[in-house]
């Protein structure tokens, strides 16, 4: 198979050669390009290794984009690449060979077995660009390399028509964790499939490869089950403020988690227990355990609610839960919560979770909970997720689990940025966007190191916003910083040179109508005034 692959890499290399010197004609003039710099793109997250060569691809009408044929994945990346030029460019790029005899520069897309699955190489010359990938998900990461290549603006200088110069080089990059996501409480107030969408492109862009769906809590229900069809009825029905709440069809569900799939990005969809369980137990009296008759809720208050843990009907519940999200959610993980179960006595709290995890596990998911859960005995297959013990996080590297790092006082994107800040909490800290950047996984909890640690995540909590706009002032700038603690080693990473990178995103958070938080902190180059919220930290 292995050999099979190299001599179709060979053979299309050689019949690209043959197309473009068969191509070749007086109509297309030979472009002398600037020295241009590879090496000084601000790229996020920055790369591993880039070598520049000074020289240029010119992206043009002349530019076709090519895949290996026998490869679905990476002909849905092809396109997908098509798509993203075309709506920063308006060039419509050709893929596998269409108007063969206008074509004298490609883009090729190839697979290699020796490469890990994330790991790409992309080397640009004058005439080519080629990606090296170990999947399909390492070639997508590898198109939004390219995208922070392609110049804001066109130079018709050079040509007849438009033309984007690329700088030529060669880089080779793979990211330091295996899981770099956010987590989007949609249960506190509900967001539409559209703005998880927008959110989607946006983690997708900075190489963000999971996000983290809070779908219910004390103030909502947020997820269709069609065994138990009062949990959106009823427990749908409001959110914090008393609004009008909203759920997900089992349709809508899935439409969401496969627009994340084609930019490989992993739902991981969470069922808050035994507390934060409010909006189910109005749904559903019997599973109720804090002695007292449910009422929907829509404050922010933690911890009074709780399932009745010694009840086997509540189980049942459950397992039908687990058992209809797990069908419509492909991605390994299932998160069970755990967190903040005040009103459940200690040792019914571990009983409840030594008996839910095999009901996950039953499903074929791995279990992922908030650092609580490593108080009961789990095997080493499922994840705590820290945010605030760092006790519970060392019990679980005890217990041979590995250790997702969302720390409240570094990731939590629901904390403000300083005391003027018009969003957010601050309980656990002020959060400005330096400090979200400066830390390290690997040194924030003594005794856990890279081999205890799955990744990173950075939560946002919904107390305190309820549309977009509210919601990427929270995550923008910061959820940034985070995709690069995520996937650059830490020796490559300093905040001086972030700072300036960052600053260099503001032609992309404004085409995409990001509404961030212009933190004075980093060197936007535009006066407040142009910037959103017009505030500063």
């Amino acid at each position: 198979m292995r050999f099979s692959r190299l001599l179709f890499q060979c053979f299309f290399c050689l019949a690209l050669l043959v197309i473009f010197s068969q191509c070749a004609d007086n109509s297309v003039p030979e472009i002398e390009f600037p020295k241009t710099d590879l090496a000084a793109v601000p790229f996020i997250p920055k790369p591993a290794t880039v070598i520049a060569t000074e020289n240029a691809f010119g992206l043009d009408q002349h530019t076709a984009i090519y895949s290996s044929a026998g490869d679905a994945g990476l002909n849905e990346v092809a396109g997908m690449l098509s798509d993203y030029i075309k709506e920063q460019t308006g060039l419509e790029v050709p893929l596998n060979g269409a108007n063969t005899a206008e074509i004298h520069r490609a883009v090729y897309l190839n697979l290699s077995e020796t490469m890990a699955e994330e790991a790409y190489e992309l080397y640009i010359s004058r005439d080519t660009v080629l990606v090296n990938a170990g999947s399909a998900a390492g070639a997508f990461r590898a198109v939004q390399t390219f995208r922070q290549i392609i110049p804001e603006t066109s130079n018709d200088t050079l040509a007849p028509y438009p033309i984007w110069p690329l700088p030529s080089g060669k880089i080779t990059d793979a990211p330091r964790y295996a899981f770099r996501g956010s987590m989007l409480d949609v249960a506190r107030h509900f967001f539409s499939v559209e703005d998880v969408k927008k959110y989607l492109d946006v983690m997708a862009y900075y190489k963000m490869n999971v996000l983290h769906l809070g779908l219910t809590n004390d103030q909502g229900w947020r997820i269709e089950i069609k065994s138990w069809p009062k949990l959106t009825e009823v427990g749908g029905s409001t959110e914090v403020g008393g609004g009008p709440g909203g759920f997900y069809t089992q349709e809508e569900y899935r439409e969401i988690v496969a627009y994340a799939a084609a930019r490989h990005i992993t739902i991981v969809p969470e069922v808050d227990m035994p507390g934060h369980t409010n909006a189910a137990s109005v749904s559903y009296p019997f599973l109720n355990g804090n002695g007292k008759t449910p009422q929907l809720y829509t404050g922010t208050a933690v911890g009074f609610s709780t399932f009745d843990t010694r009840k086997d009907t509540v189980y049942a519940f459950i397992e039908d839960v687990v058992r209809e999200i797990s069908a419509m959610s492909p991605g390994p993980y299932f998160h069970i919560g755990g967190d903040e179960s005040h009103s459940t006595r200690k040792a019914d709290y571990v009983y409840f979770i030594e008996r839910v995890a095999p009901i996950v596990k039953k499903y074929g998911k791995q279990v992922i909970g908030w650092d609580e859960v490593a108080t009961a005995k789990l095997d080493s297959s499922a994840i705590a997720q820290f945010w605030a013990d760092e006790e519970n996080a060392s019990l679980a590297v005890n217990q041979g689990m590995q250790v997702l790092f969302s720390p409240a006082k570094k990731a939590y994107l629901d904390m403000q940025y300083d005391s003027l800040s018009v969003f957010g909490l601050h309980w656990a800290a002020y959060i400005p966007v330096d400090t979200a950047y400066k830390w390290d996984p690997e040194s924030y909890v003594p005794g856990i190191g890279q081999e205890n640690i799955l990744g990173i995540e950075a939560p946002l909590w919904s107390e305190t916003i309820s549309n977009i706009a509210e919601l990427e002032y929270l995550a923008f700038p910061r959820l940034i910083g985070y995709a690069e603690i995520g996937w650059t080693r830490p020796e490559l990473r300093e905040w001086e040179d972030y700072k300036n990178r960052l600053a260099a995103q503001l032609p992309y958070l404004t085409r995409k109508k990001i509404q961030f938080y212009p933190s004075a902190r980093v060197p936007w180059g535009k006066p407040k005034a142009e910037l959103p919220w017009h505030t500063g930290d």
